[in-house]
């Protein structure tokens, strides 16, 4: 399907590029004959320079250039029918059409270069998310699973939000966060605290030693960043990035023959299970402190446990989802929209769930957001 959907949309591309290039030369031909029809007084011969402006729009600099030179040819066959080719009024037109097709060139020729380097980081930004978010498996042990990853810009691709999972001996871990802040500082916190879940998920035998773990990965970024020679005044813009680095994070483990879900939260917002229509939270009675403020706030890891039987489907998700805005500034509500899609799969819950978030926010998220849907299916026999 996603091969053939990648052969439709250049064919579409081009088909529609070949239409927008009639209108330069429809422009071209319609004026004319028009001026070569007027009284001799109306000069229409302006009106060619929108040719090649037009053109810079969308096409490149050849064809730009390209539009340009007819332009001028047509330019010239108006003054030759009309008077003659070294007419004084028509030279003027002519040398004006000639430097601006030259500019307008121009422009395309650096609008179509910064389209290559937005492609290009688009490309590595696609890899490097590949990188450090990979894709949940479908099926783990007795579990499917989906996720989503929303980018709040188009161009960026990526943020401090993650997810992971991971098999053990006796079931699957998860964990899904939200690291402080955009840019650079949120995805290497992210990087880190992915990096110490898949050392140690597997390796660990309680949840407690394995937050530990995640509350190293995010220490250790701090320690390795430099402190500044001069510490920012309170007007400062930069006072905002010398915070600690933290993650809000919740951790989870799911046995494969208990129907239970024990869970560590870490300042994160609680999941959702979706039982036989109704949307139960897993509001943790002892939460800890986010992932990387140890040394502010006494730690204090709780593990809890909640049912998670057959048919009920778990629902993780970062702050991006519930903090999205409609137009008239309202949050969007999660718990109501989630009974609608009771009954299907964690994929197709996903599906509907994102079109819906999308909708309700009017295309444009303020923050990242990240989904994972997770069904304990009926024992294999």
């Amino acid at each position: 399907m996603g091969s053939r959907r990648s052969a439709f949309v250049p064919r579409l591309t081009r088909r529609h590029g070949r239409m927008l290039l009639a209108v330069p030369f429809a422009l071209i031909a319609a004026v004319t004959v028009v001026d070569v029809l007027v009284p001799p007084e109306v000069h229409l011969g302006p009106f060619l320079i929108a040719a090649p402006a037009v053109t810079a729009s969308f096409a490149g600099p050849r064809m730009t250039a390209f539009v340009g030179a007819v332009a001028v040819l047509a330019q010239s066959v108006v003054a030759i029918a009309r008077t003659s080719f070294t007419d004084l009024n028509h030279t003027y037109q002519i040398v004006a059409l000639v430097l601006i097709s030259i500019i307008v060139t121009f422009f395309s020729y650096l609008r179509e270069r910064d389209e290559t380097r937005v492609t290009r980081l688009r490309s590595i930004a696609h890899a490097a998310q590949s990188v450090v978010l990979r894709p949940l498996p479908h099926h783990a042990g007795p579990l499917h699973i989906a996720s989503v990853y929303l980018a709040a810009e188009e161009e960026a691709q990526m943020g401090g939000d993650l997810y992971a999972a991971a098999r053990t001996a006796t079931g699957t871990r998860l964990l899904i966060g939200d690291a402080r802040g955009k840019g650079l500082d949120a995805i290497s916190e992210a990087s880190l605290v992915l990096g110490a879940f898949r050392v140690t998920a597997r390796r660990e035998q309680e949840l407690p030693e394995l937050v530990g773990h995640l509350e190293a990965g995010v220490g250790s970024m701090e320690e390795a960043t430099p402190e500044p020679e001069e510490p920012p005044g309170p007007d400062d813009p930069a006072a905002d990035d010398t915070d600690e680095a933290f993650v809000t994070a919740l951790v989870l483990d799911i046995p494969d023959h208990e129907p239970v879900v024990r869970l560590v939260n870490c300042g994160h917002p609680p999941p959702l299970i979706l039982r036989n229509g109704r949307v139960i939270p897993l509001d943790a009675t002892d939460a800890s402190p986010p992932l990387g403020l140890s040394d502010v706030l006494t730690p204090q890891v709780t593990v809890e446990t909640f049912p998670f039987d057959t048919g009920d489907v778990l629902l993780l998700y970062t702050d991006g989802v519930i903090e999205a805005r409609d137009h008239t500034r309202a949050f969007y509500p999660l718990t109501e929209r989630l009974p609608t899609w009771a009954g299907d799969d964690p994929p197709t819950l996903l599906g509907h769930l994102r079109a819906d978030l999308q909708s309700f926010a009017g295309g444009h998220l303020g923050d990242d957001a990240a989904l994972v849907a997770v069904e304990r299916l009926p024992p294999k026999r």
